[in-house]
C-alpha cells in the first residue's frame, strides 16, 4: 500500500519540519532585530514620512507562514495552534512598522517593537515545546 503523499516531493521535509520552523522563528527574531536598527537609521533622515519594509524581514514572515502551514498538514492540532500564533506574529509585525511610521511623522523617538517580539517569544516556545520536548520528556515523566 501506498501512503499518502500531500505534497509530493515537499513531503521529504517532515522529518525536520519542526527543526526546520524552530529556526525560521530564530531567524525572523534575527532579522527583526537587523528590521529595528534599519528603521532607526531611518528615522535619522529628515526628509522621509514613513519607514520602508526591510525585505529580507518580510521574506522571512512569509517563510514562517509557508512552513507553519506545512507544519499543519503533519501535525493537525500542533500545526493548527502554531499556525495560529504564528499569523498573529504576522500581524503584529505588519502593524509594528506601520506604528514606526506614526512615530517617525510626529518625530518621536523609535519604540521597540514590543508586540512583535512577544509574538516571537510565543512562537519560539510552542515550536520548541512541539519539536525539542524528548529532550524534557525523562524529567517530565517522572514528575507528571
Amino acid at each position: 500500500m501506498q501512503l499518502l503523499s500531500l505534497l509530493g516531493p515537499i513531503d521529504v521535509l517532515e522529518p525536520v519540519a519542526g527543526y526546520l520552523v524552530v529556526a525560521l522563528v530564530l531567524v525572523n527574531m534575527g532579522t527583526r532585530w537587523l528590521a529595528f536598527g534599519k528603521y532607526r537609521e531611518q528615522a535619522k533622515d529628515d526628509d522621509r514620512e514613513e519607514v520602508d519594509r526591510w525585505i529580507p524581514h518580510e521574506l522571512t514572515n512569509v517563510l514562517l507562514v509557508l512552513a507553519s502551514f506545512y507544519y499543519l498538514t503533519l501535525h493537525h492540532h500542533g500545526g493548527i495552534v502554531l499556525s495560529s500564533l504564528v499569523i498573529g506574529l504576522f500581524i503584529a509585525d505588519f502593524f509594528e512598522v506601520e506604528a514606526r511610521s506614526v512615530e517617525m511623522r510626529r518625530d518621536v523617538p523609535l519604540d521597540r517593537p514590543k508586540a512583535a517580539i512577544a509574538a516571537s517569544v510565543l512562537v519560539f516556545l510552542y515550536a520548541a515545546y512541539n519539536t525539542l520536548f524528548f529532550l524534557v520528556k525523562p524529567w517530565w515523566s517522572a514528575i507528571v
